[in-house]
């Protein structure tokens, strides 16, 4: 094409500014937009600046984080998931009693003259608690012992004396009449004699006769009074002098009571929880001087919801926590569990027994009680800082499972029964598994993790 054609192109093209020309309004106008689209533009360019730089920077966090993620290993504490007996613990708050305890009473009413400050002191089995004023008591005694000696020496004088003279008596009785009996028979045989030959007359024989009748009759009548005396009246007369010293000892011995009882003694050995007077009161018979607990072996009751109590049973383990010492802990079984509730709170009482050594367990004093029920054996257990629950009151959670390869690993669980720092996991493992016990919070799923080892855990503690 010819260079003259390309030049009428051109022309054709290029409006020429001849032929239009603007007015003085419209050239106005012009001017006073160029600033406007001057400044949106430069806002436009600089909308674009920031977002690119935030795209960039963005990007390079994104790069940063994930760098991170491959390179990071947390830390955490472990635990196996073990097969282990577990049980259903139940709790309550229940008061100290002691297995023996006894109040101290006054036996007679007297003034106390002489009685310390027990309370809270140990005493033994046969103390002194007090002394009561007995004066009366004494004379009295030195009165039934007197007559106990008087007693004595009347059984001795029957004994030694009367029962001797008696039998005397008697024996010189049947022999005199013996004798009698013997001389009247002579004479009257004699006579029977004489009167055959016609020597005396039958009125003289009949005499005789009947003297020696009288004279027989009088010696067995002598030995019927001997015998009397030997089997009945000497027996008898040394029984009552026996009788009347065995009354007289037990009037001594029942005045010696009343004397014993001025000195009150410790029936048991234990503690003083209360005293109730003091020296220079008066005591009246019955009213109590002192209360004595045996704190050597306690029993704990303590009232469970009858609704729980059904679950219980005779022998299952039992563990107090002092309220007085909380760090400290007794164990035992449960020995009775009452067949009766309280209608009102709709509790039944429950009994556990304990040595007592250390004294921990306080006469009247409170403790937490618990027992733990419905043991399961072969149960998955896992410590229950390695569970993370739902909710406070939900029955599923989450724990954290570490596999060969060190990655940590969300798995979902359903839990069963808690005792102390354990957990029943029920369903999500099968037991076996490394759980993470520290560092399982907020752990994001697929984290490296490593064991830290004892050494690290104390270098932290320190901390």
């Amino acid at each position: 094409m010819a260079e003259d054609d390309i030049q009428d192109i051109d022309d054709a093209a290029v409006p020429s500014t001849e032929m239009v020309e603007p007015t003085d309004e419209e050239e106005v106008e012009a001017r006073a937009r160029r600033p406007i689209y001057f400044i949106v533009g430069a806002m436009v360019l600089v909308l674009v600046i920031l977002l690119a730089v935030f795209i960039v920077l963005r990007q390079r966090a994104a790069a940063i984080d994930a760098e991170k993620k491959t390179d990071v290993v947390v830390s955490v504490k472990v635990a196996k998931a073990e097969k282990d007996l577990i049980a259903k613990e139940v709790s309550a708050i229940g008061t100290v009693v002691p297995v023996r305890r006894s109040d101290v009473a006054a036996s007679i009413s007297a003034q106390i003259r002489q009685m310390g400050q027990l309370k809270n002191k140990l005493v033994k089995q046969g103390d002194p608690i007090a002394v009561l004023s007995s004066e009366d008591l004494v004379a009295q005694r030195n009165q039934a012992q007197a007559a106990l000696d008087e007693a004595r020496l009347n059984l001795q004088t029957v004994q030694k004396v009367q029962i001797p003279q008696a039998t005397a008596q008697s024996t010189k009785e049947v022999n005199d009449a013996k004798a009698e009996s013997d001389n009247t028979r002579a004479t009257y045989e004699r006579r029977e004699t004489l009167y055959q030959k016609g020597g005396i007359s039958l009125k003289d024989l009949e005499a005789s006769q009947l003297a020696y009748t009288n004279a027989l009759d009088a010696y067995r009548l002598a030995l019927s009074n001997a015998e009397i005396n030997r089997t009945g009246v000497n027996p008898n007369s040394q029984s009552i002098g026996v009788a009347k010293i065995k009354q007289a000892q037990d009037q001594l011995a029942n005045i010696e009571v009343q004397v014993r009882r001025g000195t009150v003694r410790a029936p048991i050995s234990g503690i003083v929880t209360d005293q109730f007077q003091f020296d220079g009161e008066f005591a009246q018979a019955g009213a109590k001087l002192v209360t004595i607990a045996d704190i050597s072996t306690m029993i704990v009751k303590a009232p469970f919801a009858d609704n729980v109590v059904h679950d219980l049973k005779v022998g299952d383990a039992v563990t107090v926590y002092p309220m007085e010492a909380p760090d400290e802990k007794l164990t035992g079984s449960v020995t009775l569990i009452s067949r009766s509730s309280d209608p009102q709170n709709r509790t039944v009482e429950v009994w556990a027994r304990f040595g007592n050594p250390q004294g921990l367990l306080p006469a009247n004093g409170a403790v937490q009680f618990v027992v733990e029920s419905q043991p399961f054996d072969d149960a998955i257990v896992v410590p229950s800082a390695a569970v993370t629950l739902d909710a406070t009151n939900s029955d599923e959670g989450t724990v954290m499972v570490v596999g060969q390869d060190m990655i940590a690993h969300e798995t979902k669980v359903k839990v069963g029964v808690k005792q102390g720092d354990k957990t029943q996991i029920v369903e999500g493992l099968s037991g076996g598994e490394t759980v993470v016990t520290e560092g399982n919070y907020s752990l994001p799923d697929g984290t490296k993790v490593e064991v830290a080892t004892e050494k690290a855990g104390d270098d932290e503690d320190e901390k």
